[in-house]
């Protein structure tokens, strides 16, 4: 990467799948880092050139070391609504670059249009970022390929049958590391301030298709059995009822048509994105080892 010097990064939701693989990058192309956490003890796992610095998002007032002398944050918002006003006014106060990970809400494809509440607060932090000038690069990933692991790994571990609602949806998804990877090039080169960048992976794919891929990487057969979806909403952990009525929503609503497929990973790392086989291949042992039997 062609890299902007200057004072360190700040990493928010440095812990997460997404804040984490950040942290790796920069680190890795020299760039100063300083990581925000809630709890010290989880950050032991941090690289340990890694500034670590504690704040939580839903008290603007404890970001403020963490804001003092930065470069640019990547602001992953993983706290309740009401003080996302306090802390981007803090975030202006201190830095004039900022990198948002939202999500395709703006997207012309039904996938993206079912309500959902995310899709609000997304909106509302946009703008707010928008409101202060602050030099903003909005990160849009799709569907992540790592929700496999969520959504399957256990059945697959088990008897082989993943039981599952709309195998004939078809999504995109894209890799974890090549969303950290656009997200580490827009904070460390210039050109990207204005830029609203919809990450995708680069095939569509149905449901029933990526946990055949998953089997192949396996070397067995993985059975579908296709799951009605008022089944699959009882099933739920009632905490979790909105989000799997969005996703029933999305799922139905993209029946019959091809996902939403972007060029934007290729375009801005001049490498094409890593394929869902790809991702399968790389993350087989997890479909194969009990995490919670280490």
């Amino acid at each position: 990467m062609t890299l902007r010097k200057g004072p360190p990064v700040l990493v928010t939701g440095a812990t997460g799948r997404i804040g984490r693989a950040v942290i790796d990058l920069l680190t890795d192309a020299g760039v100063p880092v300083r990581a925000l956490v809630r709890r010290p003890e989880s950050a032991a796992t941090l690289p340990t050139d890694v500034e670590i610095v504690t704040g939580d998002l839903t008290v603007p007032g404890s970001l403020d070391a963490a804001l003092h002398a930065i470069g640019a944050v990547f602001l992953v918002w993983t706290a309740p609504p009401q003080t996302a006003a306090a802390v981007v006014d803090r975030l202006a106060a201190h830095t004039q670059r900022v990198v948002y990970l939202s999500a395709p809400h703006r997207t012309p494809h039904p996938f993206f249009q079912q309500p959902n509440p995310m899709a609000a607060l997304h909106t509302e932090i946009e703008r707010l970022i928008a409101a202060t000038g602050l030099d903003s690069t909005i990160v849009r990933p799709g569907m992540f390929a790592s929700n496999a692991l969520l959504w399957w790994a256990a059945a697959i571990r088990g008897d082989g049958v993943v039981r599952w609602p709309y195998g004939a949806a078809e999504t995109a998804p894209v890799d974890d590391r090549d969303v950290a990877a656009v997200v580490a090039r827009t904070l460390c080169e210039d050109g990207h301030a204005g830029g609203d960048y919809v990450l995708t992976g680069p095939e569509s794919l149905t449901q029933a298709e990526q946990v055949s891929i998953i089997g192949d990487t396996l070397g067995r057969p993985i059975t579908f059995e296709e799951l009605p979806p008022d089944e699959f909403r009882r099933a739920a952990p009632e905490a979790s009822r909105p989000a799997v009525d969005m996703l029933l929503a999305a799922w139905n609503a993209t029946l019959g048509q091809p996902a939403y497929v972007t060029h934007t990973v290729s375009d801005i790392l001049a490498t094409p994105p890593r394929t869902f086989r790809q991702w399968a291949a790389d993350h087989a042992t997890a479909f194969t080892e009990d995490p919670h039997a280490r």
